[in-house]
């Protein structure tokens, strides 16, 4: 599976974004979600989604952020909504088929004050 990541940038605090992804390579694909990680932090989980739709959230982005995906396009959303300058990190696309973990490139989101 090879996931593509799309969406980041900069906006300021309060503001929307969107962050897409792409996965190809596999029709098989379980759970889809969204991870992030700050300079020398380990990567956090944000929101994930399997296959059903049922999704998963971390507690800071449960009533701000959304996670959605389409099967048939193989894709997961993340709209990010409110932010905050501490949503500031490096958000990774993420993929798992037949137990296996595949990580997007990462795409920079920054949230200014």
């Amino acid at each position: 599976v090879q996931l593509q990541a799309f969406g980041g940038g900069a906006v300021q605090a309060g503001g929307s974004l969107r962050l897409s992804c792409t996965a190809s390579g596999s029709s098989r694909i379980n759970t889809m979600g969204w991870y992030r990680q700050l300079p020398k932090k380990q990567r956090e989980l944000v929101a994930a989604i399997i296959r059903s739709g049922r999704t998963n959230y971390a507690d800071s982005a449960q009533g701000r952020f959304t996670i959605s995906r389409d099967n048939a396009k193989n894709t997961v959303d993340l709209q990010l909504r409110s932010l905050k300058p501490e949503d500031t990190a490096k958000y990774y696309c993420n993929a798992i088929v037949d137990g296996v973990r595949t990580w997007g490139q990462g795409t920079q989101l920054t949230v200014s004050s």
